[in-house]
């Protein structure tokens, strides 16, 4: 019963489900409890259901009462129906056998009908084959005739002869393929043999013709190639004939070898031939502005499929992809060639039936760029990877410190992969069918430098000089590589999108879908490239720090300086603060002119750092002085007590003071240092801090 026969009741709206479910051809008890009970629980779904059965056995019901008199007349009229449909089978029974009779005679009438037609066939085509069997003798005794050797070759007018001898042999063959007679196994050979001799005469006339570039006779002489449905007999001709010897003499690995140019002059040679040789074929047959025969096509059928068999039986080695160097220029030859020669194919469909071409398919398959590319990965990638696995020392610089401003690399590693780079897209390693290849790879390279990048900030610089007495050389020629590494990098972001025009010009058709992906790519390198410059400017910073803290260190030993040592009045800063920023200073004289704005951000990191530590320093120093100040003085008051007496108070600076003042010259000392470097203390951190802290401590001393 289909589901529009079935007409349930309706369910509720506030039941969690209609009626329609329960008559769903995919209907499924497990999958409607599970839809359902996301919606609602199980109690409710089973109180619903029970509403939905009283409401289906109250319907139930309400049907069997409405239709009850139809059920009971149903049953009263089927009351002697057996009887009456016994009573009908003996009439349809001789109603059957009358039809079968009927039908028996038709067939009859049929068959006998058909043989005479079939009869009637036979006549005709004996009478059609008798009739075609005259013709075949005319035509036999008219080409016997014409085609008497003596009159022939002395005939002024051997085209007209010939096309006179087409016609009757087309009309030969005509009724050749009529004729059903047995007697025509005789008339076949008769009509092989003219047929040949017709052929010989006509190819050595249409030989004649291409040597004399007599264009009117070799129209008429393909015209009758074509009514004799015999293209393919002429374009092999042509091909061995005409095109077969002067490509013997053009392909063989002697002229590979030993000419200057080599598969380029082959080509050329190739290319020659067509403008020669067979132009004015090709103008014929190609062209649709000029008188054009239609059906031939002397360039694939006549010259490629010659050209090719030579290459692959002679200069194979064309292939190989041994040498890249040799197969690059061997393969851009052949592109032009081809390039060259499909321009010959001056209609659409000329150009389709070219590619089309299985020989011209498997011609391009026996180019193996795949491994071409493999070698030019292996070759390119084995020197990137050979450079970027040394591990890092004073060698790995390349240049002077002139090179960081300039747009040469500073790195060996970053120098020779930006070469690499370039490399892949020159004229003479790039080719455009492995474009996407090429692309991948130049990804992989910016990544595998990035990693190195990353890698090499770990790594432990090697001490060439254990004898030397200080590591300021060590530092400053790490220094040195990181600075290298950074500016580099900078330069790599600067020159990616030259890269990428580069590769954009590559592209035979700049569609913009390509081009916002090649855009995208190249985006995403630029980024991770300058995620690695926060991570390097750490470094450099570090590097910066690593001599200066040890010497901010003094600060501790200030008071010792002072206390119980009846020293002046400090006025000139300690040793330590010009120890530790002579390394900075140095720094900056070295860097300022070469990369000032480099230099001022590395620098204000590195002084915020610093002073960070300094404040921390100092503080550490006035607390425990002040603990020291405040423990004397309640030793005192203590002590005066026990005695009875208070003391005068002395005369003059404290030891605390001075130590006070010290910290406070030094660090004046320490700003001044920093603001001479053009360096502004408003953007270094903990600066005002520093002098805050100071300034305060003795303030404080002195309102006390």
């Amino acid at each position: 019963m289909s589901k529009e026969n079935i007409n349930l009741p309706k369910a509720p709206k506030d039941l969690c489900f209609t009626e329609l479910e329960f008559i769903q051809e995919n209907f499924n008890v497990d999958t409607f409890l599970q839809e359902h009970k996301k919606s609602s629980k199980l109690e409710t779904m089973r109180d619903d259901l029970g509403i939905y059965l009283k409401l289906l056995r109250s319907a139930m019901i309400d049907l069997i009462n409405r239709d009850y008199i139809d059920f009971v007349n149903l049953s009263s009229n089927l009351i002697g129906l057996d009887k009456s449909i016994n009573d009908l089978q003996t009439p349809l029974g001789q109603l059957r056998e009358e039809v079968m009779q009927v039908r028996q005679t038709l067939d009859d009438e049929i068959t006998a009908v058909s043989n005479n037609i079939n009869e009637n066939n036979k006549i005709r085509e004996y009478k059609q084959s008798l009739f075609s069997l005259q013709h075949i003798y005319k035509s036999l005794n008219k080409l016997s005739s014409v085609l008497s050797l003596n009159a022939f070759l002395e005939s002024p007018t051997k085209i007209d002869i010939l096309e006179q001898a087409a016609a009757e042999l087309n009309l030969l063959q005509f009724h050749m393929f009529r004729c059903k007679l047995d007697v025509m196994s005789d008339k076949q050979k008769e009509s092989e043999c003219f047929e040949r001799s017709y052929m010989t005469h006509l190819n050595e006339f249409f030989f004649a013709c291409i040597q004399e570039k007599n264009s009117a006779l070799l129209i008429r002489c393909l015209r009758i190639y074509v009514m004799l449905d015999k293209i393919r007999d002429a374009e092999d001709l042509v091909r061995k004939e005409i095109v077969g010897p002067l490509i013997d003499n053009v392909i063989n690995i002697e002229n590979l070898q030993i000419d200057l140019l080599g598969l380029q002059s082959i080509y050329n040679r190739l290319l020659n031939i067509l403008n020669i040789e067979l132009k004015q074929l090709l103008d014929i047959t190609l062209h649709s502005d000029k008188v054009s025969i239609k059906g031939f096509n002397f360039l694939v059928n006549s010259f490629w499929i010659d050209v090719e068999e030579k290459i692959e039986r002679y200069i194979k080695c064309i292939f190989a992809p041994g040498d890249p160097v040799l197969f690059h220029s061997r393969y851009i030859a052949t592109l032009e060639f081809l390039e060259k020669f499909e321009s010959e194919c001056v209609t659409p469909d000329s150009l389709v039936v070219l590619k089309e071409n299985k020989q011209y398919k498997n011609f391009l398959k026996k180019w193996n760029l795949p491994v071409y590319f493999q070698i030019r990965f292996q070759e390119i990638a084995g020197v990137i990877e050979t450079v970027l696995t040394k591990p890092i020392s004073p060698a790995s610089i390349k240049g002077t410190l002139d090179f960081l401003n300039q747009n040469e690399f500073s790195l060996h590693a970053t120098y020779v992969v930006w070469d690499n780079l370039q490399k892949i897209w020159s004229d003479d390693v790039y080719l455009y069918q492995l474009f996407h290849r090429f692309w991948k790879f130049s990804l992989q390279i910016c990544a595998r430098y990035q990693t190195w990048a990353q890698t090499v900030l770990k790594e432990i610089w090697p001490i060439e000089n254990e004898v030397n007495n200080s590591n300021k050389v060590e530092h400053s020629t790490k220094l040195n590589f990181l600075i290298c590494l950074h500016k580099d990098i900078e330069k790599i972001v600067k020159m990616l999108p030259s890269l990428l025009e580069t590769v954009q010009m590559k592209l035979k058709e700049r569609k913009q879908g390509v081009l916002r992906l090649l855009e995208d790519s190249l985006n995403e390198t630029t980024e991770n490239f300058k995620v690695i410059l926060p991570r390097v400017s750490e470094e450099i910073v570090n590097e910066l720090l690593r001599p200066c803290v040890t010497h901010l260190k003094q600060v501790s030993d200030i008071p010792r300086l002072f206390r119980r040592t009846k020293r002046d009045v400090p006025t000139k800063p300690c040793a330590y603060v010009k120890n530790a920023l002579a390394f900075l200073v140095s720094f900056h004289s070295d860097y300022k002119k070469v990369i000032p704005d480099n230099v001022n951000r590395w620098l204000e990191l590195a002084f915020s750092s610093l002073t960070e530590y300094y404040l921390a320093s100092v503080t550490d120093v006035l607390i425990s002085v002040q603990k020291t100040e405040e423990s004397l003085r309640r030793l005192k008051k203590i002590r005066d007590k026990s005695t009875g007496s208070f003391s005068s108070e002395v005369q003059g600076i404290s030891d605390d003071e001075k130590i006070r003042i010290q910290l406070q010259v030094d660090v004046q000392v320490y700003t001044n240092m920093i603001t001479e470097m053009e360096i502004s203390t408003l953007n270094v951190r903990y600066v005002e801090e520093l002098l805050h802290a100071v300034e305060t401590s003795s303030r404080r001393n002195r309102n006390s």
